[in-house]
């Protein structure tokens, strides 16, 4: 029995789509993010970070979304090669995507989205650093039409994180290859039903200035949430 327990968000979507392309049935636990539901004392039990997602597979708990994926690939036999360097390009791939896009990606939009105030050189810093690794991806995507060859995980994680690259202020102007990958993930079943779960996810455009400051401010709130019970 697969449990799911998740967000809307970049990560979330890593584990759902996952799940949908390789359709497995699981049950979903909602998390809201906005009311702290991810500091739960009963949830740091099953994931001691306090953030989204974690599976739990027969009562084994999994936390951190790129574990949560080897995981599911390797139980199916599917999504990563079984060979040693196909697997080592898979996992290559899937770390570009943990160590660098994420976290650029992410600090892009902490400040150029949910900071009140508006610091411009590390605005400039974290955008072009993103652009830096989206040019790496259309590089690799002239080669191949899949980051590891063959369809995988790699791409599932790279996906979901890149299909918010307009909310981190990020162009993908002049990437061909990038935006041919794009259009292909977003024609999958599997991608389109993965990034609903648990729900849409709904950005302000960037003419919506009041949805934009609302949005913020929601943004702050998840980023300032303390374990419940502290000070």
């Amino acid at each position: 029995m697969l449990e799911l327990y998740t967000a809307s968000t970049p990560n979330g979507w890593k584990a759902s789509v996952t799940l949908e392309e390789l359709e497995l049935p699981y049950e979903l636990h909602p998390i809201n993010l906005m009311t702290g539901e991810q500091k739960d004392p009963e949830y740091v039990k099953l994931n001691p970070n306090g953030r989204v997602p974690t599976l739990v597979d027969d009562g084994f708990a999994i936390f951190e979304s790129g574990a949560i994926m080897i995981h599911l690939a390797e139980k199916t036999g599917r999504l990563m090669p079984s060979d040693a360097r196909g697997r080592s390009l898979v996992l290559q791939w899937l770390m570009f995507q943990m160590g660098g896009l994420g976290p650029m990606m992410g600090q892009a939009n902490v400040f150029y989205r949910a900071m009140e105030e508006k610091i411009q050189p590390a605005i400039d810093r974290y955008q072009n650093e993103t652009r830096r690794l989206f040019e790496v991806l259309d590089t690799r995507l002239q080669q191949s039409e899949w980051l590891a060859d063959d369809y995988s995980i790699a791409d599932i994680a790279n996906y979901c994180w890149l299909r918010l690259h307009f909310w981190s202020g990020v162009s993908m102007e002049g990437l061909d290859a990038l935006q041919r990958f794009m259009a292909a993930m977003d024609a999958r079943p599997g991608c389109q039903r993965g990034v609903e779960v648990p729900h849409a996810l709904v950005l302000p455009r960037d003419d919506d200035e009041e949805g934009q400051q609302a949005q913020a401010q929601q943004s702050r709130k998840i980023l300032d949430e303390k374990p419940r019970g502290s000070a």
